[in-house]
């Protein structure tokens, strides 16, 4: 089975939807490896911050059935509506990096808001045409403010209190 990489990013209720995101696309997929969450400002218009994390995954599923037959319906499941506006705010964004070898996103070496999480799980991928490792397009494309860490907001531990059964007053006023 390829590995697979994902963006996972949240500008509407993100400490509640990327947890969420997270454990419905452990229904389909197997999740190997997380990164931590970025707090990171919009790209490409004004609103709220996001949070932004990365994630690698292990499916057998092919990359297109992988985004319309998992992915988007989880985008949908959790509120998520398409329309012109690609940089409009957003409950959940699930994307594709990188499907095996292969780079899907090459905006990964651009946005820092994808290769900060991104080069946590996979520092040493290396720009075919650069030479440039992931870890250190991360660095350059760090900007000064902004962008920092969400320690509060831990992917893994409430992934761990969805599939106990454990959930906190928000989750269960949500429901």
């Amino acid at each position: 089975m390829p590995r697979v990489y994902l963006s996972l990013g949240s500008n509407i209720a993100p400490e509640k939807n990327l947890p969420r995101a997270l454990a419905l696309l452990r229904q389909h997929v197997r999740v190997e490896q997380v990164s931590r969450v970025w707090q990171t400002p919009p790209y490409g218009t004004q609103g709220a911050p996001f949070l932004n994390a990365a994630a690698a995954i292990e499916t057998s599923l092919p990359a297109e059935a992988l985004k319309e037959d998992v992915l988007r319906p989880i985008e949908a499941a959790l509120g998520r509506v398409r329309g012109p506006d690609k940089f409009a705010p957003r409950p959940i964004d699930l994307d594709i990096l990188l499907y095996g070898a292969r780079l899907l996103e090459p905006e990964v070496w651009e946005r820092p808001h994808l290769a900060v999480p991104l080069a946590e799980i996979l520092p040493d991928y290396e720009n075919p045409r650069t030479g440039e490792h992931l870890a250190d397009a991360a660095r350059r494309l760090l900007p000064p403010n902004g962008f920092f860490l969400r320690p509060d907001v831990v992917l893994q531990e409430s992934i761990e209190n969805i599939f106990t059964g454990q959930q906190n007053a928000d989750d269960a006023d949500a429901r």
